[in-house]
């Protein structure tokens, strides 16, 4: 027989956060803090005010779950530099493992952060096969901070606790378990599987499982393995304190008590806290979750008589390396792709490329046979543009000609459904030169993909004069299906990212003809933190790109000589980059090895001589500052200008198409803390 008690613990906003009832013998604590159920202090207080009445009460077994979509999705970041409130989640998760009667956590949807610590600290854990559980502080550059350092590795291990905790990348129910993070499985009815298994665990007298009184798994670590891991995070998350931080934590773990280990991973999680560089990644996060209400934002500026089309079907004009890297986006996101190539050969070429990079996909673990198999079929190739009649949304991946994308877009606006949007994936070239040519300019908008356009998470989004409210809706909509981190800019040559990244190439080249190294400027801006230097990147991309890119600008655009001598001479000498097998480096022909090539800085001492330019060394510490300057510098004319709409569009633009460190913030967060700090 039901017994059956309800008491509202806690009230925000006209509705319960958090209740508490009992259902035969098994105390429910739930909690139902839309949308996410984040821990702010409301929340924990409720479940605080639980978690004591019921050591007191009928119950034998309790239950934490959550109504809505998810489980506790993490701590609320908006108190993060507010003064904190008892009780602090710490607090909160000692109390829950003390409690003398044991606790189920039943998870679903994404236990992210204090909210899987929460759940960690529950004596058994129980999840709906579909869940996710995840601990991704250190993407903000922190740590789990709320005993999660020292409560997985004993868990799971060393190894796999740093694997969980370095990557911050949410796993699957199924790996949690498989791993030892989680207890049990459900395919549905959470709550009538959560209070079955606290009747079986009531039935067995189960006692309290407090993962604190366990010890880490001595065969999981050897004397050199916290050594090695640290040497090689210090390559794959290069600059980055938060991951060290946590490999401290979890070889403290190994090494002393939980009470002490607690302690220590305080210690470590407050200076974090307090370094730059979560203050960095925390801008980046904020501006990253403004960016994917960019649709919302759009949508809430729709007129009347404007519908926002629904995007399902997309065409993709060119079989390229960027047009299948861009159908690749669209069928892993699940929609229908029609690849358009007037080729045969290179259509061919472009579906066993695809085909290539699934197959590497595959074999890397990270894609099913049948995922691969769906998304190889959600893209159908043809020679025949008439095939794009139906298409909601059409991408040009054309060459890079203002002439032939007039071109294609003439041919579409005959062929093409009057809701289909149109987009331009060009770099450089005038959108509103293209809309001129349609009949539907409203509908015509840049999409500038970056390369390999299937991998890199930027997306410009470029808004011409005339490209109204519902495209942009509809294009960012889809943006996010295909988890795009997407910015809009206006037109320039160039738009938001290739504008400002060509002053960072030219004052790389001013640093060079005027008394840097190839292999000083570029050491000093990866040390700095960039993926590569200016160098390597201009060979990897092709001299020849650039090159051509110039000879398109009035001499006013193209600025004194001095700014393009050096890689217009080795254009001109042949040398393209990677593809020729040398650039500003040579390349060995076997394995692909740069090497610095002193013939390079005899055509830099002849170009400076040509140019009067008298040469003198210079610091590392004058190249980032310089280069770094110009990037602000053109950043800010960039908003003056009204291309960009925020300076974090630009921070992000740089990190997620450049290279950027994102621990830094960003050039334009970047340079407020180096503004704040002088």
């Amino acid at each position: 027989m039901s017994v059956f008690k309800q008491a509202v613990l806690v009230q925000g906003n006209n509705m319960s956060v958090v209740s508490y009832n009992i259902n035969q013998q098994v105390g429910v604590i739930s909690i139902n803090n839309p949308p996410l159920n984040l821990l702010g202090h409301a929340l924990r207080d409720g479940i605080l005010n639980a978690i004591t009445a019921a050591q007191n009460d009928a119950s034998k077994a309790l239950v934490i779950i959550c109504e809505g979509r998810t489980f506790c999705a993490g701590a609320d970041i908006k108190e993060f530099n507010q003064t904190p409130k008892a009780p602090s989640l710490p607090d909160l998760i000692a109390a829950v493992e003390a409690s003398t009667k044991p606790v189920i956590a039943a998870l679903h949807g994404s236990a992210l952060g204090g909210g899987f610590e929460l759940a960690l600290s529950c004596h058994y854990r129980l999840a709906l096969s579909s869940a996710k559980v995840g601990l991704p502080e250190v993407k903000l550059g922190l740590l789990p901070g709320a005993s999660g350092t020292q409560r997985v590795p004993r868990l799971v291990g060393a190894k796999a606790a740093l694997d969980f905790m370095t990557t911050g990348t949410p796993i699957s129910a199924a790996k949690a378990l498989d791993i030892g993070l989680l207890d049990e499985l459900t395919e549905d009815n959470l709550r009538a599987a959560a209070l079955n298994y606290a009747q079986r665990l009531i039935e067995q007298q189960a006692n309290c499982r407090r993962v604190s009184e366990l010890s880490v798994d001595s065969s999981s670590y050897d004397a050199d393995f916290f050594a090695e891991y640290r040497a090689k995070l210090a390559k794959k998350m290069r600059g980055q304190k938060a991951p060290q931080c946590i490999v401290n934590c979890v070889e403290a773990a190994t090494q002393r008590p939980y009470a002490e280990g607690l302690n220590f991973e305080r210690e470590q999680f407050m200076a974090l806290k307090q370094a730059p560089q979560s203050a960095a990644l925390k801008h980046v996060f904020f501006a990253q979750t403004q960016a994917k209400n960019g649709a919302k934002k759009y949508q809430a500026q729709v007129v009347s008589d404007q519908t926002v089309t629904s995007v399902k079907r997309v065409g993709v004009i060119g079989a390229g390396t960027m047009g299948t890297g861009i159908a690749m986006c669209f069928a892993n996101a699940g929609l229908q792709v029609t690849l358009v190539e007037i080729n045969q050969q290179v259509l061919d070429s472009g579906m066993v490329m695809i085909n290539k990079r699934y197959q590497s996909t595959h074999a890397k673990g990270r894609l099913t046979q049948v995922q691969m198999q769906q998304r190889l079929q959600s893209i159908t190739p043809t020679m025949d543009i008439q095939d794009l009649a139906q298409a909601d949304l059409v991408i040009e991946a054309v060459v890079e000609n203002l002439a032939v994308k007039q071109q294609v877009f003439k041919q579409l606006d005959n062929i093409c459904a009057p809701h289909a949007i149109f987009a331009s994936n060009t770099s450089y070239l005038d959108i509103e030169a293209m809309a001129d040519e349609v009949k539907r300019p409203h509908q015509l908008v840049g999409m500038h993909f970056f390369s390999p356009a299937n991998i890199m998470p930027l997306l410009e989004v470029v808004q011409a004069r005339r490209t109204d409210n519902a495209t942009l809706a509809a294009v960012m909509a889809v943006a996010k299906a295909i988890n795009k981190t997407a910015i809009v800019a206006g037109v320039c040559y160039g738009f938001i990212g290739n504008r400002i990244y060509s002053k960072y190439l030219r004052e790389a080249n001013l640093c060079l003809i005027e008394g840097a190294s190839v292999e000083q400027v570029d050491r000093a801006m990866f040390e700095f933190g960039m993926a590569m230097g200016p160098f390597s990147v201009a060979d990897l991309a092709g001299l020849d790109i650039g090159y051509k890119a110039r000879q398109t600008l009035s001499a006013e655009a193209l600025g004194a000589t001095k700014n393009y001598r050096v890689p217009n001479l080795l254009v001109e000498q042949g040398r393209l980059g990677q593809k020729t097998g040398a650039g500003f480096y040579r390349y060995d022909a076997t394995t692909g090895k740069r090497e610095v090539d002193q013939q390079v800085m005899i055509w830099v001492e002849e170009a400076a001589l040509a140019e009067g330019i008298q040469r003198s060394p210079m610091s590392d510490e004058t190249i980032v500052k310089r280069l770094i300057g110009a990037v602000t510098d053109e950043g800010n004319q960039v908003l003056n200008d009204g291309i960009a709409q925020s300076a974090s569009d630009i921070d992000l633009a740089f990190i997620f198409g450049y290279g950027f460190p994102a621990y830094r913030g960003g050039p334009m967060f970047y340079a407020t803390q180096v503004t704040a700090a002088e």
